[in-house]
């Protein structure tokens, strides 16, 4: 699962890797147009680290040099860019939590490469909290575009997990996912708000016993 550079580590702030969820480290920004590709980055980072709201468009614009007419020509809006910021970071960890998954033929292996990964994202330093649930805090309205990308990445996760438990035959994937996901979202805010290292013991805790349940 949002940071760092091990092969089992997700995004903290700081620290990335390829093979990680990368949720809190900025999302690799698509080859787009130079401008375009600053004014993302500089939001991939200030949006995690300051919050979106707080963060206005004439700093986006300052920090990424360019002008207020390129801002407006690749993104329209601010409101434009914030959901190109939370679409980049989702597609990242999907992809880094998919090939975690993958990389090894036991799929309790690959469950516990994603495990390992979230310890490392949520010990890393820079490590602000999940940065999906962070911009569903920040979007009350549940209708919100943005809502809607952050309620399919944990739907995405969830079929991920399930996916993994029935290649491991597990008696009820459906169920066991379910708390495999409240491991990942609740180790992802625990160690932000609480004790980090208790986070830790818990999701590793619990992917250890859903995994033991196959066999």
């Amino acid at each position: 699962m949002s940071a760092t550079t091990t092969a089992a580590s997700p995004a903290a702030h700081s620290p990335s890797s390829a093979a990680s969820p990368n949720e809190d480290a900025p999302a690799p920004v698509p080859r787009v147009a130079p401008a375009k590709g600053r004014i993302l980055a500089t939001a991939m980072r200030r949006f995690y680290d300051d919050g979106i709201r707080p963060v206005g468009v004439d700093l986006l614009i300052s920090e990424s040099q360019v002008t207020k007419a390129t801002f407006y020509k690749h993104f329209g809006s601010k409101d434009r860019l914030v959901l190109d910021y939370i679409t980049a970071r989702r597609d990242a960890t999907l992809e880094s939590i998919t090939s975690l998954l993958a990389a090894h033929e036991d799929a309790a292996v690959g469950l516990r490469l994603v495990g390992d990964a979230v310890v490392a994202q949520i010990q890393a330093p820079g490590y602000r909290g999940c940065p999906f649930v962070n911009a569903a805090a920040e979007f009350a309205d549940p209708a919100h575009p943005v809502r809607g990308v952050v309620t399919g990445f944990h739907e995405s996760i969830h079929e991920l997990f399930e996916g993994a438990l029935v290649r491991l035959g597990h008696p009820m994937p459906g169920e066991a996912a379910d708390r495999l996901v409240l491991a990942y979202v609740g180790a992802m805010t625990w160690a932000y708000v609480g004790d980090v290292i208790a986070a830790s013991s818990a999701v590793r805790g619990t992917i250890e016993r859903i995994t033991a349940e196959a066999r």
